[in-house]
């Protein structure tokens, strides 16, 4: 047996919670990782950490919306998941591109060596596909989550708006 569909105040109640709590989150991660490429030099991933801060921005701006009754706002968290995405696979582009791998730590140096060998390359080309998966694996997950969290957005369009217009009709 199938359980009824959530009211639509309940709805709203977790579009707001889910927004706030994913909005947050990026805008701190991101706006971190933002100061940390800049203290470290590297305008182009500072540049990407920012962006996706401004994604998440983007998303706790649509979250104040809809908490003033503002139907609109869930446009606004729309919005903000491809830009995130967006802001995920530049930052991923610009680590592919990257000519310069990272040195390899000394306690490291050995299971590289040792995997390679198994593989039949060279320990250089072995870091190169891993850090080809790696990035590729970080694009790929981007994908799903942002896209997950567009869907459910977009499936609870309908009943948001409910919510908001059966709180602006009793008030």
């Amino acid at each position: 047996m199938q359980a009824p569909p959530l009211l639509p105040e309940e709805t709203l109640a977790r579009v707001l919670r889910l927004a706030r709590f994913d909005g947050l989150g990026v805008v701190v991660l991101a706006g971190a990782f933002a100061l940390l490429a800049a203290a470290a030099g590297e305008k182009a991933y500072a540049v990407a950490g920012l962006a996706a801060a401004g994604a998440g921005a983007v998303e706790l701006h649509g979250v104040a919306r809809l908490r003033h009754g503002d139907p609109g706002g869930l446009r606004w968290i729309l919005a903000s998941q491809p830009l995130l995405l967006a802001a995920v696979w530049a930052y991923c582009a610009l680590r592919l591109a990257g000519s310069e791998m990272p040195p390899v730590p000394e306690e490291l140096r050995a299971t590289v060596e040792a995997t390679a060998a198994e593989l039949g390359v060279s320990p250089a080309d072995y870091l190169r596909l891993v850090h080809r998966v790696t990035h590729g694996l970080v694009a790929g997950l981007a994908a799903a989550y942002q896209g997950g969290l567009f869907w459910y957005y977009w499936r609870r369009r309908e009943p948001v708006r409910q919510a908001l217009t059966e709180d602006g009709e009793a008030g």
